[in-house]
């Protein structure tokens, strides 16, 4: 018996030790045959130099993200967003307490920083009135009255999944919030949360075009049939992309997202980089009234300024036709805005910052007679309290986010949007990947995220001693000048973008 143990044993270590001979033997095949490829291959320099070793490089640069995001990167240095910014959405979105102790880590010193004036008497939280909302479209035959100031962006149906878009939609109805569909056009996800929905019209028209790809009437009659579409946004430019349409990868294209948009499966889905039938402001305004008079619904359009003299031309166009002619409101992006793929040199390069296009647009509203004929909404990197009361007090009548609703979704800015490999299941179709976003448990999320925010930006308010959010001003901002001084909105802004002067 222990002779035949002992057979055994001597049998098992045998086997073992030709399988750890063997694998040794396939790993030095493999790594002769890499060390041939790299040695031989001409491609990439440290390859060739560095066989096999050179790879190693590639490994480390991914995980770079990873580990400058919890490692190495303070709380409020890392880009686009830091980690200050994300944790509180984190916070907010799980609704769990979100104040700190000791000390801000915010820096007052450096230019651009931004101070709420407090009041030396603060208005009584318990007794205030809450946000009154500002009516859009009043002439159209359905003009809408939002139920809140601070809504969801346009994220389509193909940028981000289908349980994130259930999410969303889930959750927006909860917080009483609107959601835009992006560009992608509307899925049906976007409609069994019950949420209103603005309709994004993107330069590839998907949703809204016949088989020729152009505009369809009978298309937008069937939009506007569904009660819960509540106006119209002609995307004109994106703050991440200004100048260039619309970019989903081919391996984002599902059977379902081709349907619904009419681009064939797994094929890159590039935009135009305007719409081909807006080549002018007249040309504009005759879009506008169109979609209007066939939807009877608000219609606006939504751009990331640059160039300004479009936008004068525009007003000025408006005043000589009359003031019905007008979009009934103007979605402002940021140069700092948010995609899911984009160019690099234009998402680094090209557009204004909202620090300085939302007052030149509230401005020359003004200075044009139309400040309250046409309702502002800015985006871009407005996804924290101080920041969209900011932009309230700056002139905004309503606040949109994409990237701040993201975060309440659970994602970790690992950067893959524009891949397939979303880690937290928000920007993949990847059935795996997916199974981690439970749309249920996210929506409940997106609804905390909102009801925190209007929360705050309540405090902030009665803090500057008003009684709400829209009656901010900019006398209740001021910001660090170049000189290491604060000033007031108003002086600051002063002299950053000429105005035009209206005769």
């Amino acid at each position: 018996m222990s002779s035949n143990l002992m057979n055994l044993g001597l049998i098992t270590l045998a086997t073992l030790g030709l399988i750890i001979v063997l694998a040794l033997f396939a790993a030095l095949i493999t790594l002769t045959v890499l060390y041939l490829i790299d040695r031989n291959q001409s491609k990439h320099s440290i390859r060739r130099n560095y066989p096999v070793f050179g790879r190693f490089r590639y490994f480390f640069e991914h995980l770079g993200e990873f580990f400058r995001q919890y490692f190495f990167a303070m709380d409020r240095e890392e880009l686009p967003f830091n980690r200050a910014e994300r944790s509180w959405v984190y916070r907010a979105a799980k609704n769990l307490d979100n104040t700190i102790a000791f000390g801000s880590t915010r820096s007052l010193d450096p230019t651009g920083t931004l101070m709420f004036m407090n009041s030396a008497f603060p208005t009584l939280s318990d007794t205030s009135p809450h946000w009154q909302p500002k009516l859009i479209g009043p002439d159209c035959r359905q003009p809408y009255e939002p139920k809140s100031l601070f809504n969801i962006s346009g994220m389509s149906y193909g940028a981000l999944s289908k349980p994130a878009i259930q999410a969303l939609s889930q959750g927006a109805k909860a917080a009483g919030c609107w959601m835009n569909t992006g560009e992608g056009g509307l899925s049906p996800f976007h409609l069994e949360g019950g949420c209103d929905l603005v309709f994004q019209l993107g330069t590839a028209k998907y949703g809204a075009r016949d088989q020729s790809g152009e505009l369809s009437d009978d298309k937008l009659r069937a939009l506007a049939a569904h009660d819960q579409i509540r106006m119209f946004e002609i995307k004109l430019s994106q703050g991440a992309k200004p100048g260039k349409g619309g970019i989903l990868p081919g391996d984002k294209v599902t059977e379902q997202i081709a349907r619904i948009r009419g681009i064939p499966v797994g094929q890159d889905s590039i935009s135009p980089n305007r719409h081909l039938d807006i080549a002018s402001n007249e040309d504009l305004l005759t879009m506008i009234h169109r979609i209007r008079e066939v939807t009877g619904k608000p219609v606006g359009f939504k751009c990331v300024l640059g160039d300004t003299d479009w936008l004068v031309d525009l007003f000025e166009l408006i005043r000589k036709h009359g003031p019905d002619c007008a979009p009934d409101f103007i979605t402002l992006d940021s140069a700092d805005g948010g995609t899911g793929a984009a160019p690099q040199p234009l998402m680094d390069y090209v557009g204004l910052p909202i620090k300085e296009s939302l007052p030149w647009l509230v401005d020359q509203l003004i200075a044009s007679g139309l400040r309250d004929r046409i309702r502002i909404i800015a985006s871009g990197k407005l996804m924290v309290p101080s920041k969209v009361a900011w932009a309230l007090a700056t002139g905004a009548d309503y606040i949109v986010s994409a990237r701040g609703y993201m975060f309440s979704l659970g994602c970790i800015q690992a950067l893959q949007c524009n891949k397939n490999t979303c880690p937290t299941g928000v920007t993949t179709h990847d059935p795996k990947l997916q199974r981690g976003l439970v749309p249920s448990d996210k929506a409940a999320r997106v609804a905390h995220y909102h009801q925190q925010m209007m929360y705050f930006l309540e405090m902030i308010a009665h803090s500057c001693g008003v009684a709400g959010p829209s009656n901010l001003e900019r006398r209740h901002v001021r910001m660090v000048t170049d000189s290491g001084l604060s000033a007031p909105l108003e002086h600051v802004y002063k002299n950053r973008i000429p105005l035009h002067t209206i005769e």
